[in-house]
C-alpha cells in the first residue's frame, strides 16, 4: 500500500555536448539506478539527448538523426523496466524543430510535449532553432517508428496519479503552461530545464518553484543541465529540485561535477485534499477560459515634483550581511564550474596564469588552485608567471612571489624589461617616452609569453580582466585584454576584493591568508609607470579613470536597468551625497559613458568565460552592440 506517494526523481546526467551515443548511455544508467530504488516517474533535464549547448549543430541533419537513435537505444535498453521516464530531446516536425520532453515507459514513447515559450534574450537564442508549440497545428509526430500523440496540453494518467509536463522558460512565463494543466487535473508538474547560474538566481528559481507548487497545490519536480554542458557564456549548476505545495522536500548539490539522481515521494492524496479544501481553486477552473480585458478609465493625475522617499544601495554588486559571504560562495562556484569544464573539454596539461600581486589575477589563481582541487588534479599544473616590468613595485612582487609559493603551484619569473627595450629599440621609440607605446607594448609582451609557455605546456591560459575594466574598456587589446578563458570577465571590480578576502578567511592556509589580505589593501594600478623614488606606485587607477563604485554604479543602472543618464545621475547625486560632489559625479559619468561606447571593439571579441551575475557584456550572450555607435546622445542626455 502505497498511501497515496508516488515516488519520483530529478536526474542530472553528465552529458557531452552533441555526443548522443554517450548522453544515452548515461541517460540508461540514471533510469535503471531510480528503477532499482522504486522510481515511478524520473525527469532529465532539457534536450539531454544531445545537450542543450548545442548551438547551431541543431540545424545539422547529423546530430537530429543520432538523437533518434540514442533515444531508441535507451528504449530498447529499458523496455523491461516499469518506470516512467521524461527525456529532452529536439525533434523534426514538418519542415521545424521543436524542443520536446518525451515521456517514455517499456520501450514504447506515450507523447511528446513541445517547449511552448522559447526564450530569445539576453544569452538565450532557442527561436534561431526552435519553434514554439503555439506555431504547430499537428497533434501528432512520427517518431522512432511509432505515431506519437503531440501537444502541450497532454495529461498522463498512472494508476496513483495524473502528471503534466512544461520546459524551462515555460515556468518563467506570466501565465505557465502549468497552471493550466493543474486546472486540467495534473497533481505532479515536472520541468526539463537547461537553467544557467547566475548571481541571486538559484535564490529566485527556487522561490519561484515553490510559489508555483503552492499556486498549482501540486508537486513540481524540476530537472535542471550541469556539468559538462559548454561554458562557453555561461555555467550551469545541475539543479534537481522537488517541491509539494510550496515545501522543498529534496535538493541535489549545485555544481557537482558528478551524475546526480534525487529522489522522494510525493503525497497526491494530501495534494487532492488540498485542492478539496481550497475552494479558489475549483473556481480557478471554471472561470479560465480565456476572456477579453475590460478597460477602466482613471481621472488624470496632475504630475509633481518628485518627492523620492526610497533610497538606493552605493554598491549595487555587493550585497550587506550575511547574504555577502553566500553571493561570494555562488559567484567562485560558478567561476570554478566554468574553467573546469572548459579544462576538462580541451583535456588542457595546464593552466597558465600571469600574477601581479594585484586583485584580478589573485582572483584568477584562486579560481585555479579551486579547479585543481576539486577536480584532483595536482596544483603543479597550475603554472603562475610574474613578469616584473618598469613599473614593479617590491610590495606586489613580494606578494605575487609569497602567494604562489604558499598556494603550492609551478612558479615562473620572466622579466620583461629586455625584452620591451629591445622591442623600443626596433620600431624606434624613446624609451623615456612613457606614452601609451610605453604602457601597451609590456602588456602585450606579458601576453605574449604567457601564450608561449601555456603551447609549451599543453596548456590554456587563464584571463583576469573584471566586468568593470571590460566596460571601460581598460586593457590593452591583444594584451591582457586577451586570453584562452576569462575567469573574471563578469565579475565587477567592487566585489573582486570581497571575494579575494572572502577566499582568504574560508580555508586558506596563514600564509597565503596574510599575503591576500595585504593584497586586497594594495591600491589598485597597472604598474606600467616606474615608481616613485620611495618604490610606491606611481599609477593609481582610479586617479586615471575614476572610482570604480561610481562606475559599478553606473555600469548597474545602465545596463541592467536601461535607465537614461540623467536619472543614473539623479540616483548617484543622492546615493553619494557627502562622498563625492555633483561636478565629480558628473565628469566620471561621463567618462564612464564616453569610454563604454567607444571601447566596445574590445568587448567584441572578448574570449569566452562564465556569465556570473544579471550583467555580462559578452557579444555571444547579453551584450550585442555596434562598436561604432555614438555617445553623442547620452552624453548630451546627462543632464537633460
Amino acid at each position: 500500500m502505497n498511501y497515496g506517494y508516488v515516488k519520483v526523481a530529478a536526474a542530472v546526467p553528465r552529458v557531452k555536448v552533441a555526443d548522443c551515443k554517450f548522453n544515452a548511455s548515461e541517460i540508461e544508467k540514471e533510469i535503471i539506478i531510480a528503477d532499482g530504488k522504486g522510481v515511478q516517474i524520473i525527469a532529465f533535464p532539457e534536450l539531454c539527448v544531445t545537450g542543450y549547448t548545442c548551438g547551431d549543430l541543431f540545424a545539422q541533419q547529423l546530430l537530429l538523426e543520432e538523437a533518434e537513435m540514442g533515444l531508441m537505444q535507451i528504449l530498447n535498453n529499458t523496455r523491461q523496466l516499469d518506470i516512467i521516464s521524461i527525456l529532452g530531446m529536439p525533434v523534426a516536425l514538418n519542415g521545424v524543430l521543436l524542443n520536446t520532453a518525451v515521456v517514455i515507459q517499456k520501450g514504447k514513447v506515450l507523447g511528446v510535449v513541445p517547449k511552448t515559450y522559447l526564450p530569445n534574450y539576453k544569452e538565450f537564442y532557442e527561436k534561431r532553432w526552435f519553434t514554439s508549440a503555439c506555431e504547430v497545428s499537428e497533434t501528432s509526430v512520427r517518431l522512432c517508428g511509432q505515431i506519437i500523440p503531440m501537444g502541450r496540453n497532454l495529461l498522463f494518467d498512472t494508476a496513483d496519479t495524473t502528471f503534466g509536463i512544461e520546459i524551462c522558460e515555460d515556468l518563467w512565463a506570466p501565465v505557465p503552461p502549468s497552471s493550466a494543466l493543474a486546472l486540467q487535473g495534473a497533481e505532479i508538474l515536472f520541468n526539463l530545464s537547461a537553467d544557467n547560474e547566475g548571481i541571486g538566481k538559484h535564490a529566485y528559481l527556487c522561490s519561484l518553484i515553490s510559489q508555483q507548487s503552492a499556486r498549482c497545490i501540486a508537486g513540481y519536480v524540476f530537472s535542471s543541465c550541469g556539468f559538462g554542458e559548454s561554458t562557453t557564456d555561461v555555467v550551469f549548476a545541475g539543479n534537481g529540485l522537488i517541491y509539494e505545495n510550496g515545501s522543498l522536500l529534496a535538493a541535489g548539490k549545485r555544481f557537482s561535477f558528478e551524475e546526480q539522481v534525487v529522489i522522494c515521494e510525493i503525497d497526491v492524496e494530501y495534494l487532492r485534499t488540498e485542492r478539496r479544501v481550497n475552494t479558489t481553486f475549483a473556481a480557478c477552473r471554471s472561470c479560465s477560459a480565456p476572456e477579453l480585458p475590460v478597460h477602466v478609465a482613471a481621472e488624470y493625475v496632475n504630475s509633481k515634483d518628485l518627492n523620492l522617499t526610497r533610497t538606493f544601495d552605493p554598491h549595487p554588486f555587493v550585497p550587506q550581511g550575511a547574504t555577502l559571504d553566500e553571493r561570494c560562495e555562488e559567484v567562485f562556484s560558478i567561476q570554478v564550474s566554468g574553467l573546469a569544464q572548459r579544462l576538462v573539454h580541451t583535456k588542457a596539461k595546464s593552466a597558465v596564469i600571469g600574477i601581479s600581486g594585484g586583485l584580478d589575477s589573485t582572483l584568477a589563481l584562486l579560481v585555479c588552485v579551486k579547479t585543481f582541487d576539486k577536480l584532483g588534479w595536482a596544483r603543479k599544473g597550475i603554472i603562475g608567471v610574474t613578469m616584473p616590468g618598469f613599473g614593479t613595485t617590491d610590495r606586489t612582487y613580494t606578494n605575487a612571489m609569497d602567494l604562489m609559493n604558499s598556494l603550492g603551484i609551478t612558479v615562473r619569473e620572466v622579466s620583461i624589461k629586455e625584452a620591451c627595450i629591445q622591442h623600443f629599440k626596433d620600431i624606434d621609440h624613446d624609451a623615456d617616452v612613457h606614452d601609451v607605446v610605453y604602457e601597451n607594448s609590456q602588456a602585450r609582451e606579458r601576453t605574449q609569453i604567457l601564450m608561449d609557455i601555456a603551447n609549451q605546456t599543453w596548456g590554456m591560459v587563464v584571463g583576469t580582466g573584471d566586468l568593470s575594466e571590460l566596460a571601460l574598456g581598460w586593457a590593452t587589446y591583444n594584451g591582457d585584454h586577451m586570453s584562452m578563458y576569462g575567469v573574471n570577465g563578469s565579475v565587477p571590480k567592487t566585489l573582486v576584493r570581497h571575494l579575494v578576502k572572502w577566499v582568504a578567511e574560508n580555508g586558506m592556509d596563514e600564509a597565503s591568508r596574510s599575503t591576500l589580505l595585504d593584497i586586497v589593501d594594495t591600491p589598485i594600478s597597472p604598474e606600467l609607470i616606474p615608481a616613485d623614488e620611495n618604490g610606491n606606485i606611481q599609477q593609481i587607477t582610479e586617479d586615471l579613470v575614476g572610482p570604480y563604485e561610481l562606475h559599478d554604479f553606473f555600469l548597474y543602472y545602465f545596463l541592467r536597468c536601461g535607465f537614461r543618464p540623467a536619472k543614473i545621475f539623479f540616483l548617484a547625486a543622492r546615493t553619494f551625497k557627502g562622498v563625492y560632489d555633483e561636478e565629480t559625479i558628473k565628469k566620471w559619468l561621463q567618462t564612464f559613458l564616453r569610454r563604454f561606447f567607444n571601447q566596445q571593439f574590445k568587448r567584441s571579441c572578448l574570449p569566452d568565460g562564465p556569465k556570473v551575475g544579471s550583467i555580462s557584456i559578452s557579444p555571444r550572450g547579453d551584450w550585442r552592440m555596434p562598436s561604432d555607435a555614438s555617445s553623442e546622445m547620452w552624453l548630451k542626455g546627462i543632464m537633460d
